[in-house]
């Protein structure tokens, strides 16, 4: 089957974008000069990917979505930035991801990721492996989150904020400071009220591995300790591959510079 039988006659592909043979391409998607596109990904109808943008294969686009486009950012002055997409991701309608504000910078996706209706993915932001946003998320620009987390709707993330890995966000709640990995959040003020143990046990985590955590859990949120305390004392606790990369995480948000860390409950 030749490239052109999967692309619809009333779609706009110019003529300089890069798309394998295999890729679909539905009625009234626009498709810019400096797109490319990997093998077997379906864009949607009325979606639009313009700009830098490099998608990977097995992507699926749905209808509405907007992907490469300028980002809202005041500082823009027109630089030829980029938007990176991997592989396996399903990004669903009206999702808008914007390309970064400088040049040879990024807004990157990593793979099999779900983005569901109506979220933004603003300027520079880094979304790793096997990540679930719910609908309707709004993300500030430099937003990073690491491989498995769940976020739910309705809600917002403040720029520069980082989310750990398997972290769980309750919906609603206003993300405005770091979200540490594996913890459960939820409110508005948001706060860590526990571990993400139905997750943690759904990621293969064994029981073991879950003490460890519920260890650190207790010596980061129970005892009183200040935060700065109770992070050098994770050392003492940190075998597992999960409790040192908490550590690791911690002592970066408590960095100058970053946001900090949302408080326990």
């Amino acid at each position: 089957m030749s490239a052109s039988s999967l692309i619809h006659p009333t779609a706009i592909v110019h003529p300089n974008a890069e798309l394998d043979s295999t890729v679909q391409v539905d009625p009234y998607a626009i498709i810019g000069k400096q797109v490319k596109i990997g093998a077997n990904t379906k864009i949607g109808a009325h979606v639009v990917i313009d700009g830098c943008t490099e998608l990977g294969k097995d992507n699926h686009i749905f209808p509405g979505a907007a992907i490469g486009l300028e980002p809202q950012d005041l500082k823009y002055k027109g630089a030829n930035s980029l938007v990176k997409i991997g592989d396996r991701n399903k990004i669903r309608e009206y999702v808008t991801i914007n390309k970064a504000t400088e040049a040879e910078e990024a807004t990157i996706i990593g793979n099999d990721n779900l983005l569901m209706a109506y979220s933004h993915v603003a300027h520079n932001c880094l979304i790793a492996d096997q990540v679930i946003i719910a609908n309707s998320v709004a993300m500030a620009g430099h937003v990073t989150i690491e491989s498995q987390a769940i976020i739910s709707g309705v809600l917002g993330i403040h720029q520069f904020v980082h989310i750990g890995k398997m972290a769980m966000v309750g919906g609603m709640s206003r993300i405005s400071r770091d979200v540490p990995p594996y913890m459960l959040i939820e409110g508005n003020p948001a706060r860590v009220r526990s571990l993400n143990l139905i997750g943690l046990k759904r990621k293969g985590l064994d029981s073991s591995e879950i003490k460890q955590l519920k260890e650190a859990f207790k010596l980061l949120y129970k005892e009183g300790l200040p935060i700065t305390t109770a992070i050098s004392k994770l050392a003492a606790i940190a075998d597992s591959e999960y409790v040192q990369h908490l550590q690791t995480f911690l002592e970066a948000s408590t960095a100058s510079g970053r946001r900090g860390l949302i408080s326990g409950s």
